[in-house]
C-alpha cells in the first residue's frame, strides 16, 4: 500500500516526460524484482518463482491493457493533463477492484477446487480469441460500452468545458462532466481486463499473498509505463500472439495440475521452473518478432484526377 501511494503521488497532475517515465518505470521494475529476491532469500525458489512468474504474466497483460487505454483517450480526444488524472484514478480503481476479485477468487477456489477447470477453460477461450480473432475483433469501440450508454441515460451530464473536474455545480444542480464518463469507460475496461488476468494468475498460484502482491507490483508504475510506450504501441504487433500462447499454456497447465494435483505437488519446483521459462521465452520471441519482422507495405492507391464527381 505504501509503495502504491508513492507511485500515485509521483508527478501527480504534472506532465511526465519520456525520460522521467523511463526512470520511474525502471524504479518500479527493479523494486518488484528486489521483492522477488527477498522472497527467494526467505522461502527459496518455491516462494520466489511463483511470484516472479505471476508478475511477468500480469505485467505483460498490463502492457496489453495500455493499448486499449490509448484507444479510449484518442477516441474521446482527452488532453495530456486529463490523461494523467484519468490514469491516477483508474489505477486506484484497478487496485481496489482486483483486490476484491482476488479475495473472492482465492476463497472460492479454496472451497470449490473444480472452479480451476472453469478458469482453465476460460483462459483457453481467451487465448483462442487473441490468436484467431479477425481484425474487426481487435478494434475497440468505446461507444459500445454499456456502462457509458447507461450513464448517459441516467446521469445529468454537463455540456460545458470544466477542465479536470469530474463533478460540477451548475445553476444549483450537480452534474457529471464528460471526463467522468471517460473515467467510467476506463474503469469498466480494467474490470474486463481483470476477468482475464485474475484467472491467469490463479493458474500459477492460489496463494492469496502471491496473487495479490504480483498484481500490485504489475500495477506499480503503470501510469509511467503508459507515457513511456504510448508512442511505441504500433511496434509491439506480435505481443497479442505471445499473450495468447501464454494464456493457452497457463490454461492447459491449470487443468492438468488440478487433475494430477498430487504429482504436481511432488514436482512443484520443476513445474514452476518450466512455467517461468516458457512464459519468458514466449514474451521474448513475440517482442523480437515485432522488432525484426517488418510490416507488409500497404497497397498504394491509384491516382485519379481530382475533380467534381459526375452527377
Amino acid at each position: 500500500m505504501v509503495v502504491i501511494a508513492i507511485d500515485l503521488s509521483v508527478s501527480r497532475g504534472s506532465e511526465i516526460t519520456p525520460r522521467k517515465a523511463a526512470a520511474w518505470t525502471a524504479v518500479w521494475v527493479t523494486l518488484s524484482l528486489g521483492f522477488a529476491g527477498l522472497l527467494f532469500h526467505l522461502g527459496g525458489a518455491t516462494a520466489a518463482f511463483p511470484f516472479l512468474t505471476a508478475y511477468v504474466v500480469e505485467y505483460a497483460l498490463s502492457v496489453d491493457n495500455l493499448f486499449v487505454f490509448l484507444v479510449i483517450f484518442s477516441y474521446f480526444k482527452v488532453p495530456k493533463a486529463a490523461q494523467h488524472r484519468l490514469l491516477y484514478w483508474g489505477i486506484i480503481g484497478a487496485f481496489l477492484m482486483r483486490g476484491a476479485m482476488i479475495g473472492l477468487g482465492t476463497a472460492l477456489v479454496a472451497k470449490f477446487t473444480w472452479l480451476l477447470y472453469f478458469f482453465g477453460a476460460f483462459l483457453l477461450f481467451t487465448a483462442w480469441k487473441l490468436l484467431f480473432s479477425g481484425a474487426q475483433d481487435d478494434e475497440v469501440d468505446p461507444e459500445s460500452n454499456k456502462v457509458l450508454k447507461l450513464a448517459r441515460r441516467v446521469l445529468p451530464v454537463s455540456t460545458k468545458e470544466h477542465g479536470l473536474a469530474f463533478v460540477v455545480k451548475e445553476e444549483g444542480r450537480r452534474l457529471v462532466t464528460p471526463l467522468f464518463l471517460v473515467l467510467l469507460v476506463v474503469e469498466t475496461s480494467d474490470l474486463l481486463f481483470a476477468l482475464d488476468s485474475i484467472p491467469a494468475v490463479l493458474g500459477i498460484s492460489q496463494d492469496p499473498f502471491i496473487v495479490f502482491s504480483s498484481n500490485a507490483c504489475a500495477i506499480l508504475g503503470l501510469r509511467s509505463l503508459f507515457f513511456l510506450v504510448s508512442s511505441l504501441m504500433d511496434k509491439f504487433r506480435y505481443l497479442k500472439v505471445g499473450l495468447g500462447i501464454i494464456l493457452a499454456f497457463v490454461g492447459v497447465k491449470l487443468c492438468l495440475e488440478t487433475a494430477f494435483s498430487e504429482w504436481a505437488h511432488h514436482h512443484e519446483k520443476i513445474v514452476i521452473g518450466v512455467s517461468l521459462g516458457f512464459i519468458a521465452l514466449s514474451l521474448t520471441v513475440s517482442i523480437l518478432a515485432s522488432v525484426i519482422i517488418k510490416p507488409k507495405d500497404q497497397p498504394v492507391a491509384l491516382e485519379v484526377p481530382v475533380g467534381r464527381p459526375e452527377p
